[in-house]
């Protein structure tokens, strides 16, 4: 397993990566990245714990739209098409690494304790 050294919120965080999911880790980290920057910026709220904490909640609602639009998609259309039923399963097969990585941020986070 390769480690990669990303920022996310100006913290350095040592992450282990499978072979080959560099791209997609790198994405995920941009996302998290912008989204926990986007809440801080917003100048209410400064603990840093909680600043992930609704970061990745805001991440898994977006999550649970596009699966529910992907799902009404499928339901509605005469027959499947291969692009709606392969974002579909993409994005079922990313949930558990989702949920993988807003573990290993929580622990990260965890260890931090200290405050904006």
């Amino acid at each position: 397993m390769k480690q990669l050294d990303v920022q996310i919120m100006g913290q350095s965080y040592l992450l282990g990566c499978p072979e080959g999911g560099e791209a997609r880790l790198l994405d995920a980290v941009e996302k998290v990245d912008a989204a926990m920057c986007k809440i801080r910026d917003a100048g209410k709220i400064k603990a840093r714990d909680r600043i992930a904490v609704l970061a990745a909640l805001n991440l898994a609602f977006e999550l649970s739209e596009l699966e529910a639009n992907a799902l009404k998609t499928s339901r509605t259309a005469p027959a499947a098409k291969p692009q709606a039923a392969g974002m579909s399963a993409a994005e079922t097969a990313a949930q558990p690494q989702l949920t993988a990585l807003l573990q290993r941020l929580d622990s990260a986070l965890g260890v931090d304790g200290r405050l904006l």
